[in-house]
């Protein structure tokens, strides 16, 4: 793969060597800053340059459930879907408050609502308080986003810690379908679901065995999902991000710091991670009319990383 500098208006060459391990990682402490709002376009001879998202109303009066929401592709999603219209509940652990705080007030800059919930949707009554809180607050579930993931880095299976492997599908799998089953029932045809895997489901990741494991449910599992919700006109999909710079890099137990400075750079052909904002349109287009014809999908939002045949 070339090792040549990306020609991109985000700031993928300014990347530096982070380390946030040791806690669910923070937006506020990326160097640089993600992009969560910026699409990136081009002029007619070449240059790239970043304008803001514009919603399209394609959410109006809509209420949105999104799981890690407060940073990362959550946050982009959260405040993309705002900017469309949407009114929105997000969930995060309490160690992510300064976080959250930031997001809820680009929600409402937004013009839209915000329900805050930390929980750790580890367990189940966590799942159902959420949804609790978010018909309390809105009255209505019109599109359920479970986006909330972990994953911790281990060489050798034979030295993995199996309280870890149960706390990740703890997280990533089994706080979905407890999410998933409360929400169910206050979803009426046109609603959607959209869910978080990654590349990782289908290229497998030999440092992560239990978190690409935990992604290939996932993509099964929506799959599965949306052929039992298809009669009730509840569509479910997924998006398989690849390398994108979220606090999820730096917070990866056992990954080096300096790995973040050169973080996508010669690992697929864009050469560059991805930034939030160029995932999170996905999951606007999934939960949106322009998806109405999407059930059971996984869109690959990976920089052609994993070429999908």
């Amino acid at each position: 793969m070339s090792s040549q500098k990306p020609i991109t208006a985000y700031p993928s060459e300014e990347l530096k060597a982070q380390d946030q391990e040791g806690g669910p990682g923070l937006d506020s402490k990326l160097a640089p800053a993600a992009n969560f709002t910026q699409l990136e376009f081009w002029t007619d001879d070449g240059k790239p340059y970043l304008q803001e998202y514009e919603g399209r109303g394609l959410l109006k009066e809509k209420a949105a459930l999104i799981t890690g929401g407060d940073s990362g592709i959550g946050r982009a999603v959260a405040l993309l879907m705002a900017k469309e219209g949407a009114d929105i509940t997000f969930v995060y652990l309490p160690e992510e408050e300064e976080d959250a705080q930031w997001t809820k007030s680009q929600i409402e800059k937004a013009g839209r609502r915000a329900n805050l919930l930390a929980l750790d949707l580890k367990e189940e009554a966590n799942c159902q308080k959420t949804v609790e809180s978010h018909l309390k607050a809105f009255g209505k579930l019109s599109v359920l986003v479970n986006n909330s993931a972990m994953q911790e880095i281990c060489d050798d299976l034979r030295d993995i810690d199996l309280s870890v492997v149960e706390k990740t599908y703890r997280t990533n799998i089994l706080s979905m379908f407890a999410l998933t089953k409360y929400a169910l029932p206050h979803m009426k045809r046109g609603s959607s679901i959209v869910n978080s895997t990654s590349v990782a489901a289908y290229m497998g990741n030999p440092q992560l065995v239990d978190y690409s494991s935990t992604k290939g449910a996932i993509a099964t599992f929506t799959r599965a999902l949306a052929q039992q919700q298809a009669k009730h006109g509840i569509r479910v999909n997924a998006v398989a991000p690849g390398i994108i710079w979220t606090p999820l890099q730096p917070a990866t137990k056992g990954a080096p710091k300096e790995a973040m400075k050169g973080l996508g750079v010669g690992q697929e052909p864009l050469n560059r991670p991805g930034m939030p904002v160029e995932v999170a349109t996905a999951y606007v287009f999934l939960a949106s009319p322009y998806g109405s014809y999407f059930t059971g999908e996984v869109l690959h939002s990976n920089g052609g990383i994993e070429m999908q045949g």
